[in-house]
């Protein structure tokens, strides 16, 4: 990436692709690649507190150490290490955004504090590296440590960002230590080296977490018995409860503190065609038209095992096809035919009878693997619009 389009602490680089695009690639391109409707189409997103960083492989280091007693940790190790003293491990998952779909809730419900995402804050890419499990082992963690109460910082010191002197963020280490998350600590997206704009030379991957969690350009991990204290874990990503109507109520009340960081990513259905509201769907010769979108599941409860869409606000239900192996626009053509992984999103289509009319909104929910099911019409309100999985998808639509 140029430097001119790096970002700075003030103004650090944030986007998200055209839904349309983003949803014809079962694993997403980590840059940028070639569409029929432009000559460069940016298909992963990027989130940033401050400037993407460029870090020479050959010199980075990453630090692990403990601050708990009870654990006693100290290595210091280098991309080559990562790369040749660990067994590599290969995860499939989805990241995403706390704020992926702010904008509804900003429009739909009130007014929140944040930057004003759409639905296109999230990536689904293939993550290899070592395990942090593993690492954790090597440098020293027994597996057999009582992990309640400790956690798993994660830093990244290279440059300030925009609330703090520098990024970081924890997850309990028993989240670590579960062979079944499938934390990594990656070197490659889809099969090739990390880019930088999403955390190259190294970056953590927490499956099923939110995005926030996995912190890229990492050179520090700590072991704790308190959670990081970085103000993107303490003073950010947090659902805050009603009350909380303004960040300096938040404060006067203590609930920054009460609440807890968010953690898991909640189960989630998108509509991504139409990809906006008050757009136009055309219908076949059979009177149908197609709705398409991505669902993710609740944390480690995946896969999605069902989508549902309702052109009629509930009456009516329609089963959509989940499109196990991508379409012919999929990045990784291998993929196909393969069980769906518990961390992935799956894309979904279904065609819907419709008359014509106007003023039709569009409502989706998934259920995964664990049986959790989205429920609610509008969602609830917070005043950082995190965590936003509202059953209406799209509104004010026109049926030709």
């Amino acid at each position: 990436m140029p430097s001119s389009d790096d970002g700075t602490v003030k103004e650090p680089i944030n986007r998200e692709p055209d839904m349309s695009h983003l949803v014809q690639s079962f694993l997403t391109p980590s840059e940028s690649q070639p569409s029929k409707t432009a000559d460069d189409t940016q298909v992963a997103y990027d989130r940033n507190h401050g400037p993407i960083q460029h870090i020479d492989p050959l010199a980075h280091k990453l630090t692990i150490k403990s601050e708990a007693t009870t654990i006693s940790v100290d290595l210091v190790l280098s991309v080559d290490d990562l790369k040749t003293k660990f067994r590599q491990h290969t995860v499939q998952c989805a990241l995403q955004c706390a704020g992926n779909r702010r904008h509804e809730m900003r429009s739909r419900v009130k007014e929140v504090s944040g930057i004003d995402w759409g639905d296109g804050a999230v990536m689904n890419a293939e993550w290899t590296g070592p395990l942090l499990r593993d690492v954790l082992i090597h440098a020293g963690l027994s597996p057999k440590t009582m992990h309640e109460g400790l956690h798993v910082q994660m830093e990244c010191n290279a440059t300030e960002v925009q609330d703090d002197e520098w990024y970081g963020s924890s997850v309990p280490l028993d989240v670590v230590m579960d062979e079944e998350r499938e934390v990594v600590l990656a070197l490659e997206m889809n099969d090739t080296p990390l880019p930088d704009r999403h955390g190259g030379p190294v970056r953590s991957v927490i499956p099923g977490i939110i995005g926030a969690r996995s912190v890229k350009w990492l050179d520090t991990i700590v072991l704790s018995s308190r959670e990081s204290q970085n103000h993107y874990q303490q003073h950010d990503y947090k659902v805050l409860p009603p009350e909380a109507t303004s960040p300096e109520k938040a404060e006067e009340l203590g609930l920054w503190d009460k609440t807890p960081a968010m953690q898991d990513n909640p189960i989630n259905s998108v509509v991504a065609v139409p990809g906006e509201d008050g757009e136009t769907l055309v219908r076949r010769d059979d009177g149908k038209v197609r709705i398409a979108g991505y669902a993710i599941p609740k944390g480690k409860d995946g896969p999605v095992v069902r989508v549902q869409v309702s052109i009629d606000r509930g009456g009516s239900w329609y089963d959509a096809t989940i499109m196990d192996g991508g379409d012919d626009h999929t990045t990784h053509p291998a993929n196909r035919g393969k069980p769906r992984g518990k961390f992935n999103w799956v894309l979904w289509e279904v065609y819907v009878p419709a008359e014509p009319g106007e003023g039709v909104d569009i409502w989706s929910k998934a259920t995964d693997r664990g049986g959790n099911t989205m429920s609610e019409v509008k969602g609830t309100w917070n005043l950082r619009g995190v965590g936003y999985n509202a059953l209406e998808g799209r509104v004010g639509i026109k049926i030709d």
